[in-house]
């Protein structure tokens, strides 16, 4: 198991977010969570990545226990999100954001972190011709290809998406999925939250359903995909 979370309970003031919440992440897996806005999703992705703060329970990674371990410290582990609403550094070029992305890594990694690179231009060509482009002034599917591109940089073993679609075109939707699966096909784990479950449940091996600060079911995606309730409630259908 690379990732556990166990009974966790976050709180916004006297607002419980999380109500208790347990989930696990196998290596290898993508693993998505679905539910409605407000739901906890993003409470749940901060909290695993260390920006918010536990009140009760535990996160384990890798085996050990990083309940308490600052935010930085889980990226030089392993563990990166890009997060909703992509957060570039939008004075500053792509180059320059995805360097970013490697900031904590050591610089006798330089061949390792060479062979990146190129690995990021691999899944996002359009990186790679605008390289010197100011990341402010590209589209909103650039903009969300350089914050996964700047995660992957910090070579996770498991990368946390939340929201990679939010705001884009349909075509470009279907592109962000089709390079999910690939970065996963590549060995990076994948915790996916997103609001277009059907996308979501297509790539994902298995998923949760959170329902107010709550887990109310986890099952294979594929089942998900095909039950009634979830198609009606989540789904559109």
């Amino acid at each position: 198991m690379l990732l556990e979370v166990k009974d966790l309970r976050v709180y916004y003031g006297k607002i419980e977010a999380l109500r208790g919440i347990s989930l696990q992440v196998d290596a290898g897996e993508i693993v998505c969570l679905i539910g409605a806005n407000g739901a906890g999703k993003t409470t749940t992705l901060k909290t695993i990545s260390g920006l918010r703060k536990v009140s009760h329970g535990s996160v384990t990674f890798k085996g050990g226990d990083i309940t308490s371990m600052p935010g930085h410290q889980r990226v030089t582990l392993g563990l990166c999100q890009s997060p909703e609403g992509r957060g570039i550094f939008p004075g500053m070029t792509v180059m320059e954001n995805l360097e970013m992305g490697a900031y904590s890594r050591k610089k006798k990694e330089s061949e390792i972190i060479a062979a990146d690179f190129e690995r990021v231009f691999g899944l996002f060509p359009r990186l790679s011709e605008r390289r010197k482009q100011v990341a402010g002034t590209m589209s909103g599917g650039e903009q969300q290809m350089i914050a996964i591109g700047r995660a992957l940089m910090a070579a996770p073993d498991l990368l946390l998406l939340d929201e990679p679609s939010m705001g884009l075109a349909p075509k470009l939707v279907t592109q962000i999925f089709e390079i999910i699966r690939e970065i996963n096909s590549q060995g990076t784990t994948v915790l996916l939250v997103e609001q277009n479950a059907t996308q979501a449940l297509s790539v994902s091996n298995r998923a949760y359903v959170l329902e107010t600060g709550e887990i109310t079911r986890s099952a294979p995606a594929s089942e998900l995909l095909n039950d009634d309730f979830i198609r009606v409630a989540y789904l559109g259908e």
